[in-house]
């Protein structure tokens, strides 16, 4: 049995070397007397030495899925990567990423590690999709993982992917009521497509504000408006702000007579966006 202490900081340093999970890292240099080499050996060999070679490859392709649950009440979105455009391209790997988003929606995780450590079933047999991911990196040779996972629970949660999975979007309306799915796909397009920073303008950050004053403030002056306009104007600029970059203000894409909140209306009374996260690659 070792007497070497195993830290934190160790487990950490050889899980972010090889993807593992944290605690098959523990028992892998507890093993090994604390050597990083012997542990990342002990650590599904062949797979874990590639995974630990290529930490210093970006691996800025990949897939963005987004899934929700059979109920509607719960999504996620996970971003997978690896280093090239073919291996996105690739069917098992993309086969792979909505295994990962499957195993999510079923267990909701909440953080990557716990997504990694997550026990799933392939072929006859269970492993950790910390393990999976090794496993394709020693298969494929190319740096693999998940960089981003997002969640949304609502009364109704619809998932949309968007550019042949470049993007993708969660979006949690209040009720489910006849045509939320619809709905819900064409304002998780009109996310997509206008990114916009919050539901409305009382969930734009406090720092998001101040910066587009001072934005305001600084062109208005530059345009020579005399100072007891400049407050003023600052906040119309503002104002144009919050209807450009908040959801249910923004001109609503698919018929632009109407904002988002006003389509949500014309479907029911009273729906709303409860919640939304969009996801794009690399960004």
């Amino acid at each position: 049995m070792s007497t070497v202490t195993i830290s934190a900081s160790d487990v950490n340093k050889l899980r972010q070397q090889t993807g593992a999970g944290m605690m098959d890292c523990k028992k892998a240099l507890t093993e090994t007397n604390g050597d990083f080499e012997a542990a990342i050996d002990f650590l599904r060999k062949k797979g874990a030495k590639v995974a630990a070679s290529r930490q210093d490859r970006e691996s800025n392709e990949g897939v963005v899925i987004a899934r929700s649950s059979a109920d509607g009440k719960f999504g996620v979105i996970i971003e997978l990567n690896c280093e090239t455009d073919f291996v996105a391209k690739n069917a098992e790997f993309v086969a792979f990423g909505n295994q990962i988003a499957n195993a999510a929606v079923e267990s909701k995780p909440a953080s990557i590690e716990e997504l990694y450590d997550l026990t799933v079933d392939v072929d006859s047999t269970t492993a950790k999709i910390g393990e999976l991911i090794i496993d394709k990196t020693g298969k494929i040779g190319e740096k693999i993982g998940v960089s981003k996972y997002a969640v949304v629970e609502g009364e109704k949660v619809i998932a949309y992917i968007h550019g042949n999975f470049r993007l993708g979007v969660l979006v949690g309306l209040s009720a489910n009521v006849a045509g939320a799915d619809e709905a819900g796909k064409d304002v998780a397009m009109q996310i997509a497509a206008m990114n916009p920073v919050a539901i409305d303008k009382d969930g734009v950050d406090a720092t998001v504000i101040e910066r587009e004053l001072e934005i305001a403030k600084d062109q208005i002056r530059a345009e020579g408006k005399p100072e007891e306009m400049v407050e003023k104007i600052s906040l119309g600029k503002l104002n144009k702000f919050y209807k450009d970059s908040t959801l249910l203000n923004q001109e609503f894409v698919k018929d632009p007579s109407k904002n988002v909140a006003q389509f949500l209306a014309t479907v029911e009374k009273g729906l709303t966006v409860t919640a939304f996260k969009r996801v794009a690659l690399g960004a």
